[in-house]
């Protein structure tokens, strides 16, 4: 039912309401909003990375002045169109800072900002991880982001996830993305399902060097998009670690419509150009008018020269680089759609955000053509893998006692440097499964359909494992799966819909904190 004021009639000139609707004609299907002038200025001036990540964790409540180390990001580039090279750490830099909260109701917590250095040349993790003074860490929580971003984008969640008592949470940039370093990415393996593994090993291995490197037995897991593909990637590969694992719009859980027939395309709303072309503003809208912007996928064959580009290996921020002065104005085709449901300064904060990590040195960013076919599909679907996870045998989890740390100023430089003697080996054993929660925006570009099929198999495997199960193995079974569709958010649900979303994992959080009490 229309209301009173909605009903009344506009009192303008009808030229001045035509005048305004062909403005937002125009501003609706300008693909890059960005002036040439203030793009050419964005990339004479060349925000450093490390600047633009502290101006988007500024809007975290109760920390106006969050701690950034300077360890990649710090000098500008200079404006010859070549991009940050981050390929090593500056370790002239300190390795970790930290601030405490100011005024903070739900503290006291200190928040820190390091580079974790792993093994080998030029690895290191950039982390933000929140902390809670006072209280013992029962329980960790670590995010993982998608594609191409950083952890930045999180910046919604981290103050409301750290209230939970007992809980510490890590935010990492994955190997190669973000603001950890970009160490050249080769793929040595021919056969296509080894150079998928290969691909996958890459993150996820780095990953479980950082878990040891911080000393953590065992953490919940969560990972947005590619992310969350990676984090079902490390669930297979490193039984034994996890709590629960919770994937948001996570990518490559459906099997490419293709493969089961060849006549078929791939689902046009279900392809990565939603990613760039899906304008949330007209999704928020469509939601608080009741009118669904969900339509059934529409087939259509993708362009040869986009499957092209893409097994080359030619990836989007490959423009970015190439365009030079163009490059901030490329960026906000994609910037000004995403974001533009945000405040202006929170929306331009990532914009700057967004810009000052796409035009870095290519690195992680060159796995996509390994792991995805072109479009979003991947080469080794989750669906045909996911209920594999919290069933896998656990043969040699570390002890974590066996983990000695250099003795050194900054715990961010710690390093395994003796595993002297650890305990005997256990007998190797079963997962008795975990937790697995899918979250999906109610406009999401990635399907959700492909979540609630996880979730059927993900079930039957529960099933079929405690088929013959005495009533003590069933009791202990841990294994579960469920789909939430958080209202009035697309692809970024931790973003679009952020108050839902964080009540959603503090829920789970809770439910984990309950069990392990038990």
């Amino acid at each position: 039912m229309a209301s009173a004021a909605s009903a009344q009639p506009d009192p303008r000139p009808f030229a001045a309401q035509q005048a305004q609707a062909a403005d937002k004609h125009k501003q609706s299907f300008s693909y890059f909003p960005l002036g040439y002038k203030e793009g050419f200025s964005q990339w004479w001036a060349s925000m450093p990375a490390a600047t633009a990540e502290h101006s988007v964790l500024s809007f975290i409540p109760y920390l106006q002045q969050p701690p950034t180390h300077q360890q990649t990001g710090k000098e500008p580039t200079a404006p010859d169109g070549q991009p940050d090279s981050l390929a090593a750490a500056d370790t002239s830099q300190a390795a970790q800072v930290s601030a405490t909260s100011v005024d903070d109701p739900y503290g006291p917590r200190r928040w820190r900002s390091s580079m974790v250095r792993l093994s080998g040349d030029n690895r290191a993790l950039n982390e933000f991880s929140v902390e809670r003074i006072g209280e013992p860490v029962e329980n960790n929580l670590v995010v993982l982001h998608g594609y191409g971003a950083g952890l930045g984008f999180f910046y919604k969640n981290f103050e409301a996830l750290s209230r939970a008592r007992g809980w510490q949470l890590y935010a990492l940039d994955l190997l190669g993305m973000g603001r950890s370093t970009r160490p050249p990415f080769k793929i040595h393996a021919k056969d296509r399902e080894q150079a998928i593994a290969e691909a996958e090993d890459w993150f996820i291995d780095a990953l479980e060097e950082w878990r040891v490197r911080r000393n953590i037995d065992r953490f919940t897991l969560m990972g947005h998009s590619l992310g969350g593909y990676m984090a079902v990637a490390y669930a297979l590969k490193y039984p034994g670690r996890l709590d629960k694992l919770i994937l948001a719009s996570p990518v490559g859980i459906p099997k490419d419509p293709r493969a089961v027939s060849a006549d078929l395309d791939e689902p046009a709303e279900s392809t990565m150009a939603a990613e760039f072309t899906q304008d949330q503003n007209a999704t928020t809208a469509a939601a608080d008018s009741g009118v669904s912007t969900r339509t059934p996928p529409l087939l259509r064959p993708l362009p040869k020269w986009f499957n092209y580009l893409w097994d080359a290996n030619v990836s989007p921020f490959t423009f970015v680089r190439w365009s030079g002065p163009l490059g901030p104005r490329l960026v906000s085709g994609w910037t000004s759609r995403r974001f533009s449901h945000l405040p202006q300064p929170e929306s331009k904060a990532l914009h700057d955000y967004a810009y000052s990590l796409f035009r870095m040195r290519g690195s992680g960013e060159y796995a996509l053509s390994y792991i995805l076919a072109p479009g979003a599909y991947a080469r080794s679907p989750l669906i045909n893998r996911i209920h594999g996870v919290g069933r896998q045998l656990v043969r040699e989890p570390i002890p974590s006692a066996s983990v000695n740390k250099v003795a050194a100023p900054d715990p961010a430089l710690t390093a395994v440097t003796n595993v002297g003697h650890p305990d005997p080996k256990p007998a190797p054993r079963m997962e008795t499964g975990i937790p697995i929660v899918m979250l999906y925006g109610e406009h999401d570009w990635m399907d959700v359909d492909g979540g609630h099929d996880a979730k059927r198999k993900i079930d039957d495997e529960r099933e079929r494992v405690l088929k013959d199960a005495t009533p003590e193995q069933k009791l202990a079974d841990r294994g579960s799966a469920k789909v939430v569709v958080i209202k009035q958010a697309g692809h970024h649900v931790y973003l679009d819909g952020w108050e839902e979303f964080n009540k959603v994992v503090m829920d789970e959080m809770k439910a984990t904190s309950h069990e392990a009490e038990r």
